[in-house]
């Protein structure tokens, strides 16, 4: 027998022979207790949130090349399928590997549904109308967490939970098909026929029915006629780096101020197609390349802040679920006050500053001391509802900044970076115990330098319609430079 006075190191452990018993007074069964991920399993856990991510990583990529190739509508039905499919398969998961799986396979799907709605939903609105319905779409998503806090206090089996968040996605997958496709899409893409069948089909719905008799195919030949002429070139993500001589050009353009004017255009959802050339010339690049870079930065802050948050929930002391409404209805009243916020402020200084505020509230709780949760909780509520407006704020942004033939894939580009943002957020949290401060200073400053950024390398978009090709870009410049007015046509059809 040892001396109870001393310490043996390395001695043989021995695995528990009669299993485990779990605390289920917050959830009756949960994955860990299904398949037993503690003591030498318990590192499988975070594997399954990383291929998760991965799932959403590689998802992002791929749709965001695919709905530019092939259409927003026919990708984003796939997608709503596929999460439907996958996340009813994991209820009858035999172990976790097959579990983990089908997880990849809903998150691969799941990043359609994040990224294709709110471009589709941009480039059927008019510039007017373009934060508000944004904002209404960022609304539901506060609500939707709402709603899972209240499912998941009464439905506390992990099983019965996870049946009632895929129903939902078999009743989106059937709307979906009568969602129209982009017209912005199919006209720059060379199919002229089908977008006027689909602003024939909006003007109707909209009550718009003069619109129906003068939109004819003549008519928007006539008035694209150099699109029509550049159809046949591709387009992919390697246009938004291009050489690297242009990359090194670009590089050196953040130290100036952007050219963009919000007093350019006021502009509706359909301007004049004007000129547009097959293969753009070096000049228009930088401008794409600015804005890619700065987006990137601003995507990987967003996610490795919003996530370092969300996942720090456990340590505030409360309740889960009341937290979880809490946060979500903080959220909503944030997103639904960023249509005033945009026109007010900007959609650049909007976002920019809100970023900024999130970080000052993370780092504000580093002074908290621990016994005063309450404190504590409300820091961390104000960042959320910050992150909640710059979010919404970004799905505005994001779009204006990049031509309709590319506006996926440079989506889905900067999706997946702000993935890699959500999957070091976890990581970066795990090294508290060696480092305290790392995390929660990590999670503050992040955010703050890239606003600065934001604020001094990319242009302010309100009020300028969207750019349909890299041609696009430029004149926009040109416009500001002269003081001109962007010409609109074809907005009656997309008024709401």
């Amino acid at each position: 027998l040892l001396s109870p006075n001393t310490s043996v190191h390395g001695a043989a452990t021995e695995g528990c022979r009669d299993g485990w018993v779990y605390d289920r007074s917050t959830f009756t069964s949960t994955i860990v207790s299904e398949w037993d991920l503690v003591c030498d399993n318990q590192g499988l856990k975070p594997m399954g949130q990383s291929i998760y991510m991965a799932g959403v990583l590689l998802g992002s990529v791929s749709w965001g090349f695919l709905s530019d190739r092939f259409g927003r509508k026919p990708v984003l039905s796939w997608c709503c399928l596929q999460v439907a499919l996958a996340n009813t398969g994991t209820i009858f998961a035999s172990n976790f590997l097959i579990y983990c799986g089908l997880r990849f396979l809903s998150a691969f799907g799941a990043a359609g549904i994040i990224m294709i709605p709110a471009t589709l939903m941009v480039e059927w609105t008019t510039t007017r109308r373009r934060a508000v319905t944004v904002t209404v779409l960022g609304c539901s998503y506060s609500l939707g967490q709402m709603a899972l806090g209240a499912l998941a206090f009464t439905l506390r089996d992990w099983r019965a939970l996870q049946t009632a968040v895929s129903m939902p996605f078999f009743a989106i997958f059937l709307i979906s098909w009568w969602l129209p496709e982009s017209a912005r899409w199919l006209i720059i893409t060379g199919k002229p026929e089908q977008a006027l069948q689909e602003l024939r089909k909006v003007a109707r719905i909209n009550g718009h029915k003069e619109a129906t008799k003068s939109l004819t195919v003549e008519v928007l030949a006539a008035s694209m006629e150099e699109e029509l002429a550049s159809v046949k070139a591709r387009r992919s993500v390697l246009d938004l780096f291009l050489v690297p001589t242009l990359r090194w050009r670009s590089c050196s353009m953040f130290l100036v101020r952007s050219a963009w004017c919000p007093e350019c255009g006021e502009g509706h959802s359909f301007k004049t197609f004007k000129a547009s050339s097959a293969l753009p010339g070096a000049p228009l690049y930088p401008l794409l390349f600015r804005s890619q870079a700065g987006k990137l930065l601003t995507c990987f802050s967003q996610m490795i802040s919003y996530y370092g948050l969300v996942l720090d929930l456990q340590n505030l002391g409360s309740d889960i679920f009341l937290l979880q409404v809490l946060f979500g209805a903080v959220d909503l009243l944030g997103r639904a006050t960023t249509t005033f916020l945009l026109s007010f402020l900007g959609h650049r200084m909007t976002l920019a500053s809100f970023q900024a505020m999130a970080g000052l509230s993370i780092l504000a709780n580093i002074f908290v001391p621990q016994d005063l949760q309450t404190v504590r909780v409300v820091f961390a509520v104000l960042g959320k509802g910050c992150f909640g407006i710059s979010l919404t704020s970004i799905n505005v942004y994001k779009p204006e900044l990049y031509p309709t033939t590319l506006r996926m894939t440079a989506d889905g580009f900067l999706q997946s970076v702000g993935r890699l943002g959500a999957v070091m957020g976890p990581l970066v949290r795990m090294t508290r115990q060696a480092v305290p401060l790392l995390a929660p200073v990590s999670y503050g400053v992040i955010p703050i330098v890239s606003s600065l950024v934001l604020l001094f390398f990319l242009p302010e978009t309100r009020g300028l319609p969207l750019p349909d090709t890299i041609q696009d870009l430029e004149n926009q410049k040109s416009a500001a430079a002269k003081g001109k007015r962007q010409e609109v046509v074809i907005t009656e059809s997309t008024w709401f």
